[in-house]
């Protein structure tokens, strides 16, 4: 147990709610960064089986590695500093890890990045870029669009005869985005993923999705859209998971959990 400890951890709302759950259970105390309030929601639960002393959530995006080096220099300034930085954003997210590998290494601070599980993809097709959109055949097919609103438009612009529908997230910005892109009103769904994926096995159904487009995340999301494509009977098309940065340890949950352990044994004998 490691009673007094905090960990800084940034994450959404797939794995994030469960490795919060587990490190709180281990005795850490604990950061958790999110992007928005909307976000914030998923560890409501969490929030009310510990004090604010234990888990404390912070909203707001982080611009770069300076804003992410002032939150290390706010906590040791404050004296309760972080033992370490666990990383468990969206493998897809190419902004905030290397922000967040430049200042722990600024700082000489460690930092575990989650590593999301590699789902078999037998059945799928697995495009390297968004580009390869481009060289499948969708003209006239009814296609959804589950990428995330910052690559909406792009996928659109790849897919030019497909009928394209999108599932976004419910905020402003990906409403926006999602407009932006050109989808029309009566073929955008704003939610969060079900646990089960249900509503989103009915938007398939009642749209006549033929195709799906997602990303190829690893974990609850992929897995959620695997499971709609064999309910449905859709083709699914897969946009290929980034490699990971190697100025970060990279982890599955339990070799991260036992790698902090590790840490601090080792600081309790220095």
């Amino acid at each position: 147990m490691h009673q007094g400890q905090r960990l800084w951890m940034l994450a959404g709302t797939g794995e994030g709610p469960m490795l919060a759950a587990q490190l709180l259970q281990r005795g850490w105390r604990l950061q958790v960064s999110l992007v928005s309030s909307a976000a914030a929601l998923a560890y409501r639960p969490l929030l009310q089986g510990h004090s604010g002393q234990r888990l404390q959530l912070v909203v707001g995006a982080l611009d770069g590695a300076q804003a992410v080096a002032a939150v290390l220099q706010q906590a040791r300034s404050q004296g309760d500093p972080f033992a370490a930085v666990v990383d468990a954003t969206h493998p897809f997210a190419q902004q905030i890890s290397p922000a967040l590998s430049e200042a722990c290494a600024a700082a000489a601070l460690p930092l575990l990045r989650l590593q999301r599980e590699s789902l078999n993809a037998a059945g799928a097709t697995v495009l390297p870029q968004l580009d390869h959109l481009a060289g499948v055949d969708l003209a006239g097919v009814s296609l959804l669009l589950a990428v995330g609103g910052r690559q909406l438009a792009a996928a659109v612009a790849h897919s030019p005869n497909a009928r394209h529908h999108a599932r976004v997230l419910p905020t402003p910005r990906a409403l926006q985005q999602a407009l932006a892109a050109g989808l029309e009103p009566l073929r955008l769904a704003c939610l969060r993923p079900s646990t089960d994926f249900s509503i989103e096995t009915a938007l398939v159904r009642q749209w006549g999705i033929e195709v799906i487009l997602c990303r190829q995340s690893g974990g609850l999301i992929e897995a959620g859209w695997q499971q709609v494509s064999q309910r449905c009977g859709c083709r699914l098309l897969l946009l290929q998971r980034p490699l990971e940065s190697a100025t970060s340890l990279s982890l599955p949950l339990a070799g991260l959990l036992a790698k902090l352990d590790g840490l601090i044994a080792a600081a309790g004998h220095d």
